[in-house]
């Protein structure tokens, strides 16, 4: 009998039939919270053999988990899941705010959340500056390394050092870091214990500051996309006027560009 593996190396068409199949499979715990070998080769008419193998499969991936005959669907399911959902909330209340930062500071604006030790970037806007940067929509990087990975991370309550200065300020700074020469400013979004996402700003240390002209502007961006994302729920009332960031001036890189 073909197995998974070989069928992905036989033919053009082979990995779209390995990929329906796996759909059959993930598929057929719709509505239900653990399936038996037997009921998955019942809902899906794959040959048993076939069945057991992506069931197997899956559990090694972490996509199902196994308790004796039973299987359910994994934690990594629900890490996906869990970050698509995120991905398009705050995309949706992200997009606009992202752009003020931009024109205010004329500094390169990512967006990110927190995956395990990295963080993986969700948006990035910038103008010429931005291709300087190596970072990409979809990329990871070791949370450590930057200042949103060190933002986020003091958030959930790390205590390293320096993490209780950084939850006293709202935000984290990085010089060096990912990319020599280059320094950055972070800030969560969302209050301590619940931010998983933040936002910051890239820029050369030659023309990054490290005070209130830009630690403030990122502050107040992440405090708006919060807002944008808990339309009706309360936040807690700082930094309220809503469009603030549109009254600041816009950075001359910005204005040099247009």
């Amino acid at each position: 009998m073909t197995t998974a593996t070989q069928e992905m190396t036989t033919g053009t068409a082979a990995p779209s039939a390995v990929l329906d199949r796996l759909s059959l499979v993930l598929e057929a715990f719709d509505g239900q919270e653990s399936l038996g070998l037997a009921e998955v080769v019942l809902r899906t008419g794959l040959p048993r053999s076939s069945a057991h193998r992506m069931l197997e499969r899956l559990v090694q991936m972490r996509w199902l988990r196994r308790e004796g005959r039973s299987y359910s669907l994994g934690i990594r399911l629900v890490e996906l899941g869990a970050l698509a959902v995120r991905q398009d909330r705050v995309h949706a209340a992200a997009g606009e705010h992202l752009q003020h930062l931009y024109r205010t500071t004329g500094m390169v604006v990512h967006l990110a959340v927190l995956d395990g030790t990295d963080i993986v970037y969700l948006d990035k806007v910038g103008g010429r500056l931005a291709t300087q940067l190596p970072t990409r929509v979809g990329g990871r990087l070791p949370a450590a390394r930057s200042a949103l990975g060190k933002a986020l991370l003091a958030a959930a309550g790390r205590n390293a050092p320096g993490d209780a200065r950084i939850r006293e300020l709202g935000y984290a700074t990085e010089r060096n870091g990912a990319l020599p020469g280059f320094g950055c400013i972070a800030s969560p979004i969302g209050p301590p214990g619940e931010a998983t996402t933040a936002v910051s700003i890239c820029g050369p240390l030659t023309r990054m500051t490290f005070d209130i002209r830009m630690t403030t502007p990122v502050q107040l961006t992440a405090h708006a996309i919060w807002r944008s994302m808990s339309v009706g729920v309360r936040v807690t009332p700082t930094l309220q006027r809503r469009n603030i960031l549109r009254s600041l001036p816009t950075a001359r890189s910005v204005l040099a560009e247009g």
